[in-house]
């Protein structure tokens, strides 16, 4: 689906990727809907959009609180007059522990985010996009939502969700105008560990979390726009997401053992 005339709900919207897909949607000609628990940071994004902020409108609300994600369509078609496309971008990754030392708060936050808030959002805009000529949903898993990532089990268990409830979803919906995308980003520089109130592990900077060179997110919110243009079953953004799709496929065991030695050092001891 163009993005151009088209009205795009992107959830995220006031920072790193999510601010990336609203800036590079209005430059194609789209409006957009931008959702952010963060009213600041959404104002920002309009203020970055130069001669196209009156083509956002902001939308204050948390993807993983149900009631307020059902509000959330009347708004945006009252703001727009309809609803074409859903980016379902925004998550949270976990503190950079093992499982056995996470915190059920912590789990149970990981999975509201990243997992109930895309059933959320894709619950509440489904019926609205079906109304459409042609419709797109494009959900944000992860490289750790195919390939295991030590200290970020959990967060990789949302995104393994997001992946097959995606996939199931592109299968539910090949006969109907509405077509579906799945996104696999590797490294990308974003806020998304401050965003997600998690301490900085102790060798963040080391030679092991060097070794994946990140993507910017102005690449990222490019290669994903490209891909919901030309309607991709699957995009992965940045050399490291197709190195490990590729590893993990060829050996799942080895690959395993691999990304444990490149992040061994960022676990506490």
């Amino acid at each position: 689906m163009k993005a151009m005339n088209k009205v795009i709900v992107v959830t995220g919207g006031g920072s790193g990727m999510g601010r990336a897909l609203v800036l590079a949607l209005v430059s194609k000609g789209a409006r957009v809907a931008a959702i952010d628990l963060n009213e600041k940071t959404l104002k920002e994004t309009v203020g970055l959009a130069g001669q196209h902020q009156d083509k956002i409108s902001i939308h204050v609300a948390n993807v993983s609180d149900r009631n307020a994600v059902d509000a959330l369509p009347d708004a945006v078609i009252k703001a727009h007059g309809a609803v074409d496309g859903l980016i379902n971008n925004a998550g949270i990754i976990q503190p950079f522990v093992r499982l056995n030392e996470l915190s059920y708060d912590a789990i149970d936050r990981v999975l509201n985010v990243n997992l109930y808030g895309v059933i959320y959002m894709t619950k509440a805009f489904l019926p609205h996009l079906m109304q459409r000529p042609a419709a797109h949903i494009v959900n944000v898993s992860s490289m750790g939502g195919f390939f295991p990532v030590p200290g970020q089990t959990l967060y990789g268990a949302s995104k393994a969700g997001v992946k097959l409830l995606t996939e199931g979803l592109y299968s539910e919906l090949l006969d109907t105008n509405i077509k579906v995308t799945v996104v696999f980003p590797g490294a990308i520089a974003t806020n998304i560990t401050q965003n997600s109130g998690v301490p900085i592990p102790t060798g963040a900077a080391t030679e092991s979390s060097q070794s994946f060179p990140t993507t910017s997110a102005e690449k990222a919110a490019d290669t994903i726009l490209n891909g919901m243009e030309r309607d991709q079953f699957q995009v992965y953004i940045g050399n490291d997401a197709k190195l490990m799709n590729f590893l993990y496929r060829l050996s799942p065991k080895r690959a395993t053992r691999f990304m444990y030695n490149q992040m061994k050092g960022l676990l506490p001891s």
